[in-house]
């Protein structure tokens, strides 16, 4: 398990202001990524998204720190990084914000922030769980599949007033292991992308579209919140790189411009979505937007996406 050294004030989370920001965000960030949280005491949004951040960001043990910053008394700083609304958050790495999101968004979604930031930074931040599931995955292939049950089983009872449902299959014969209210709804949060990636790649391979086609950003794609990957309105963004922002960044403005340029509309493009669920046989998936933005109607269940997540996606490599 890999440990970090804390700040000097013994927390990886701090307040900071404009005469700190530099230090303590900027400099840092060339030593760690820094996650930097714009807030205000009245935000209400900002009131429930604060605290899920600050325990995902406890729970790298220090791989990355966290700058808190009250928009109402460093509005600078706000205006400087063109701060429109609150919560808003980006993430530094090497002096630079690399990557960021805005509005308040699931904890789902946050713990990918979380991750994908401290992965950007090549740490892998293990866990005592980390251990258990690589030791029952060496069983799996060891062919001991008996203790391997046992040991998932073990994993899932440890985990389990966090699971509203779950299902666990061996990829080389798909054998369910273990499951739990499989077919129940769940959010599907970022998952969405995979279907919205999985038919753009598909269109790619069609000849229907192009990696190299640009596409023009429209105001609804760049008005998106939630994790973005920052493309301006009226600016022309290939395929190519809008997968990557997709896939790499969780970009909603991504997918949305993706929408557009595959189907027209977004709108048009859920239809399109919902059709292939329906051929890929997703029972209890219903698409109501491309990206994953809750919904009452937007669904799907842990059982659902396993159906398509493992066939070999269409051969366009983000390269």
């Amino acid at each position: 398990m890999l440990e970090f050294e804390q700040n000097t004030d013994g927390s990886v989370i701090k307040e900071v202001s404009e005469a700190t920001f530099m230090q303590d965000v900027v400099e840092a960030s060339k030593e760690r990524p820094v996650i930097v949280d714009f807030w205000a005491p009245w935000c209400g949004p900002c009131k429930t998204l604060g605290p899920q951040l600050e325990e995902a960001v406890k729970a790298t043990n220090g791989a990355v720190t966290m700058a808190k910053v009250n928009v109402d008394e460093n509005q600078m700083i706000a205006g400087q990084m063109q701060v429109q609304s609150i919560p808003t958050v980006f993430a530094f790495s090497n002096g630079q914000p690399v990557d960021g999101f805005q509005g308040a968004v699931s904890a789902s979604e946050i713990k990918a922030f979380v991750d994908r930031v401290v992965a950007a930074n090549g740490v892998e931040v293990e866990s005592g769980l980390d251990n258990a599931v690589a030791s029952a995955e060496q069983m799996l292939n060891e062919g001991d599949f008996e203790a391997a049950i046992e040991t998932f089983s073990a994993i899932l009872e440890e985990d389990a007033n966090n699971l509203k449902s779950y299902i666990l299959i061996d990829p080389n014969t798909n054998y369910v292991i273990a499951e739990s209210n499989s077919d129940g709804q769940i959010e599907p949060a970022s998952m969405t992308k995979v279907m919205t990636g999985y038919i753009v790649a598909d269109q790619i391979e069609q000849g229907m579209i192009s990696n190299d086609d640009n596409v023009l950003i429209s105001r609804k794609a760049w008005k998106m919140e939630g994790s973005r990957m920052f493309i301006e309105v009226g600016k022309r963004v290939s395929v190519k790189d809008l997968l990557k922002g997709l896939v790499i960044q969780s970009g909603n403005d991504a997918a949305v411009a993706l929408a557009e340029y595959v189907a027209g509309s977004e709108q048009i493009f859920v239809d399109v979505m919902n059709e292939y669920a329906s051929v890929l046989g997703l029972r209890n998936t219903l698409f109501q937007n491309s990206t994953g933005l809750p919904d009452a109607d937007h669904f799907t269940s842990v059982r659902d996406p396993v159906s398509y997540t493992h066939l070999t996606l269409p051969t366009i490599l983000l390269v």
